[in-house]
């Protein structure tokens, strides 16, 4: 049973790395590692109080995988964004890596997520506001870029 001691914590060096992608051969590994993902996300919800989406890395998995809780479950593998809008929009993001800290970024206002499901199969969805930004914030995991990384100045954290 994962939780959140099981996350990768602010300044450990994986953190920074970037992912290689799923291969079709690792896809029977990937139930399993959603199944993980899944249960120290709900380890955070039940802790902290937040918690949408993580990101494989965050686990120490380094591939480009992310997961999802929204109104459904959504599995992402090697996803790539297209048509990141140029209005952007602030606010304040958090992190399953230093849950107490908050910090103040700039992102897209819509995007197109193009991805592998659990099935092996394209999909495309275009999305906008707080899903966007939560595309953007766990696409960055995959390239080893933290929210403290796009922090829009020194003033840019404070604590939870």
């Amino acid at each position: 049973m994962k939780k959140v001691e099981d996350i990768l914590k602010l300044g450990d060096p994986r953190l920074y790395e970037i992912c290689s992608p799923v291969t079709h051969e690792e896809l029977p590994l990937v139930e399993n590692w959603v199944q993980e993902l899944h249960q120290a996300m709900e380890d955070v919800r039940r802790r902290f109080g937040f918690g949408r989406g993580i990101a494989a890395p965050q686990l120490g998995i380094m591939k480009r995988l992310f997961y999802l809780n929204l109104d459904k479950r959504y599995t992402i593998i090697n996803p790539e964004i297209k048509n990141p809008s140029e209005e952007m929009f602030e606010l304040w993001d958090d992190c399953m890596s230093f849950p107490n800290l908050l910090v103040k970024v700039k992102r897209h206002q819509s995007l197109t997520l193009e991805y592998l499901d659990e099935n092996w199969e394209r999909q495309s969805w275009d999305v906008d506001g707080a899903i966007a930004e939560l595309i953007q914030h766990e696409f960055d995991h995959l390239n080893g870029v933290l929210c403290t990384m796009r922090a829009m100045d020194d003033k840019a954290f404070k604590w939870r």
